[in-house]
């Protein structure tokens, strides 16, 4: 059964008291729709049917069926059927369909027609779904529309070609001069039109920018005006005269004002009385002033007005709308750039976010706060991150371990004070720490000799309170296996600030309570195998530490107490030596095995055959080297200052925070020091592929949120990952030996640094840097055999004459569309006029073009360090 009017048909579906009885009503109309279309040829009965199908669609259920009776509707003579046809079309197609070109002359003779709403009509079909081949063809008909002397027509034409130009950029010329005599429209519909397709042309072409900055006296004086006018009924919104323009004119105003001196002082007077006169009671004041203050802090404002923008946004964050706090903590991000002290002054209403019942709030307060750290208020604001550790959620903990970490390394203000801090990281939320700053934090213990007895007791202590972090259990228990002696040794040592520590002065621990939590920590279900691992290298280093600990004991009752009186290898029962062996005994016939292997291996090592040896084995590791950098890249923002970069006006992504300041040269995470846009634009959510040069230490896996050539796009969403390679010239040549690095690689093995570098067999070759003596030249040759990459020779030759090249780096980044692999240099020392190869792999799938960041480092038989970081874009389309 078909009803017969759209009313009856909604009534129907009201009635409906399931799912199913919908679907049989609906399957049932959409039946008795078809063969009407195929039967009867009346306009009424089309109409009819059409606005049926439109309703069926409202609720999500096929409708394509009626698409050409939407065409056939748009033929008729009457308004009516037009204005349903064109609705029809609107919902029913869409850009990519092939049946859209049948509506072009239609379209064509609407655009023609006397009747303005007809017009209208055909302006907003054409401006809602054309096509690029739709938008060419009807192009003339809008440009000559924009010109007509009706208001309506103009404004509607001006929303069009909107569309016309994100469809087909090329056809902007068109419009640059038409859209000028749109700006100086008393009409606010055509103005406000006038102002969207300004925009639009400005973000397509820096020729109708230069143009559009000639006529920002007159956006100035609109502006006024809107500010000055009086009451007017028809624009009047909360007490504003047409909020929509003003938010229009400043957004243009941003645009034509970035980079440009001159238009930017224009601004400053008229942006001032629109911060200081705007009443942010309401939201819709609270809109301009947001984008009064990101227009401030994008253009070249003077410093009182960019504190006043800032201001502006720090009182956002007191309003008890959600959304008005996020945009403020989002844009107070971007500021850190460039206003940090201003920021800075907001910091306790900041802090306060962290913990509003909103998670996205909470997120970005949490962005923002780890921006704000810096030297001057490091410990301030660490102590409030770890309080809000404690209550976080669990989502939060992993990036505000790492990012924790990170800024004690980068803005410690002693060693003591960064390694308590890590402790109570582990402490608080250890089972959420990345395994890389483990590592860290393990050779930064190692490489302070005056900080080891501190550090095992403070772990000792925590340990006995709580074996449930995985992070402290494995520090804790590397430490006691290390430094396990000090526990009996030296009790008592001085806190982090100096002061005395009562925890500390207490803690006299027994070899046998040591062992005791050791053996309690392999009874524990939830402990790793590799913890339990650990734990038995921890239990023999310690039957070491207690045979050192004997030679320095004169009572021989303490030496029985022990278990090392007069035979270490026959302990008596209730010996620390013995409970060690007993533990031993007990894991030789693990069902791991690797903890079974461990065990019987040291279990031999109380042979009397290793008597002599047992030190020598079982002797403190060697110390290992400490990257700090390493620590600071494991964070995913830029810490101190701002955890986005780039330019306020456009959204941002984060990006890592650099080296420490004292670090070595030789840093891989130096790739991101610039100081310009970090990232923001085209390139969103970017995944750096970065591989380190021949002298750095091997680096872990780090996520960086950022793009390295400088453009700006929101993505606060998800964490990419980096991969990262960082290989020493010693650890490749001895993998090398084995054959197993370079085919994994892809890539023959690197010609040696002893002869003269083989010449590239390239066709072309582009000059990368050329200064200080140095000059890099790249010889990009496309694989036959692997189309989809891209294989560079780099060619270091040194040009000078007197100087030697010391210590050469160099690094590499590429975009997140590439891989990147990299060999080490023939040789890292140049003599005067000597050259060197290394070669490069460049993965390249999606057939983007290939673009590098290099970091060049050296140093000179002067004593000139050079350090030096170069953008490479040059490679031509064919190489792609």
């Amino acid at each position: 059964m078909s009803f017969l009017r759209p009313r009856d048909l909604i009534r129907a579906v009201r009635c409906c008291k399931t799912a199913a009885d919908e679907r049989s009503v609906i399957q049932r109309e959409s039946a008795g729709i078809r063969t009407s279309f195929k039967e009867v040829n009346s306009m009424d009965a089309r109409y009819t049917n059409i606005g049926k199908l439109l309703y069926i669609y409202l609720l999500g259920y096929p409708a394509h069926f009626g698409q050409i009776e939407c065409l056939k509707l748009v033929a008729s003579g009457r308004y009516s059927d037009k204005r349903l046809g064109y609705l029809g079309i609107m919902l029913l197609l869409d850009e990519n369909q092939e049946i859209l070109t049948l509506i072009t002359n239609s379209l064509k003779n609407d655009l023609n027609h006397s009747n303005m709403y007809i017009v209208g009509l055909a302006l907003c079909t054409l401006g809602n779904i054309a096509s690029a081949e739709v938008a060419t063809d009807l192009v003339d008909e809008v440009e000559r529309l924009m010109e007509t002397s009706n208001s309506y027509i103009r404004k509607k034409a001006a929303l069009c070609a909107v569309r016309i130009v994100r469809k087909v950029p090329e056809l902007l010329d068109s419009f640059v001069e038409k859209t000028k005599h749109h700006l100086s429209e008393k009409n606010h519909g055509v103005l406000l039109s006038g102002l969207a397709l300004a925009i639009e042309l400005c973000e397509h072409s820096s020729e109708a920018l230069v143009q559009y900055r000639a006529l920002v006296p007159n956006l100035v004086r609109q502006l006024k005006t809107l500010l000055t006018a009086g009451f007017s009924p028809e624009h009047d919104v909360a007490g504003i005269a047409d909020p929509f323009i003003q938010v229009k004119i400043l957004r243009l105003l941003r645009i034509l004002g970035r980079g440009d001196a001159i238009s930017s002082e224009l601004m400053n007077d008229i942006l001032t009385q629109v911060a200081t006169n705007t009443d942010a009671a309401k939201n819709v004041g609270m809109a301009i002033l947001y984008e009064t203050a990101v227009t401030v802090l994008d253009i070249q404002s003077d410093t009182s007005l960019r504190v006043l923008a800032i201001n502006i946004l720090g009182k956002f964050l007191a309003n008890r709308d959600n959304n008005i706090r996020y945009v403020a903590l989002s844009t107070l991000t971007r500021a850190m750039a460039t206003e940090s002290a201003a920021v800075q002054r907001h910091r306790n209403t900041i802090l306060e976010c962290l913990h509003d019942v909103d998670i996205s709030i909470r997120r970005r307060a949490l962005h923002l706060a780890f921006a704000l750290i810096q030297p001057s208020n490091v410990r301030m604001m660490v102590r409030e991150l770890l309080s809000f550790l404690e209550v976080a959620d669990a989502e939060f903990k992993p990036g505000m371990t790492a990012n924790i970490c990170a800024a004690a390394e980068r803005f410690a203000p002693s060693r003591r004070w960064q390694v308590d801090t890590v402790i109570r990281v582990f402490q608080t939320a250890g089972n959420f720490v990345k395994e890389e700053n483990v590592d860290n934090f393990l050779a930064l213990v190692a490489n302070q000799p005056d900080l080891q007895p501190f550090v095992v007791q403070k772990l000792y202590i925590h340990m006995q309170k709580d074996l449930a972090q995985t992070a402290l259990v494995q520090t804790g228990v590397w430490a006691l296996g290390e430094y396990g002696d000090y526990l009996w040794q030296s009790p008592g040592v001085a806190s982090p600030e100096g002061q005395a520590d009562a925890e500390l002065e207490q803690c006299n621990a027994k070899p046998t309570e040591i062992i005791t939590l050791l053996d309690n920590i392999m009874q524990l279900p939830y402990v790793t195998v590799t913890t339990r691992q650990m734990v038995l290298t921890a239990l023999i280093k310690l039957s070491d530490r207690l045979q050192s600990s004997s030679s320095t004991v004169k009572d021989g009752d303490a030496l029985d107490a022990l278990g090392l009186g007069s035979t270490a290898s026959a302990p008596s029962p209730a010996t620390p030596v013995a409970q060690i062996q007993g533990i031993l005994k007990q894991h030789a016939a693990s069902v791991h095995v690797e903890l079974q292997q461990r065990a019987v291996e040291y279990s031999n090592l109380f042979c009397s055959e290793f008597d002599e040896s047992r030190g020598a084995i079982l002797e403190r590791m060697p110390v290992p080297k400490y990257h700090p950098e390493a620590t600071v890249a494991a964070g995913d923002l830029l810490l101190g200052g701002g955890a986005q970069g780039g330019q306020v006006g456009i959204a941002t992504q984060s990006v890592p925070g650099a080296s420490s300041a004292g670090s070595s040269g030789s840093l891989l995470m130096d790739l991101m020091d610039d100081a310009g846009p970090s990232a923001t634009g085209a390139l969103s959510g970017s995944t750096l592929a970065i591989t380190a040069g021949p002298s750095s230490q091997p680096s872990a896996t780090v996520d960086l949120l950022a793009d390295i050539f400088g453009d700006t796009s929101l993505s606060q969403n998800t964490t990419p990952t980096v991969s990262s390679a960082v290989v020493s010239p010693a650890s490749v040549a001895a993998i090398n030996s084995q054959g197993d690095l370079f085919d994994l690689l892809g890539q023959p093995a690197p010609a040696s640094s002893a002869g003269v570098p083989p010449a590239p067999e390239a066709t072309a070759s582009y000059e990368a840097y050329n200064q200080h003596g140095l000059c890099i030249t790249l010889y990009p040759i496309k694989d036959p055999a692997q189309p989809q990459s891209v294989l560079i020779s780099v060619r270091f030759h040194n040009q000078s004459a007197t100087d030697t090249v010391r210590n050469l780096l160099l690094q590499i980044a590429v975009p997140k569309s590439q891989k990147l692999h990299m060999q080490p240099p023939s040789a890292t020392e140049l003599g005067p006029g000597q050259e060197a190869m290394q070669s490069i792999r460049v993965h390249n799938p999606s057939q983007s073009a290939v673009r590098l960041r290099l970091k060049i480092v050296f140093g000179t038989s002067g004593g000139q360090q050079i350090d030096e970081i170069v953008q490479f874009a040059g490679f031509p389309p064919t190489l792609v």
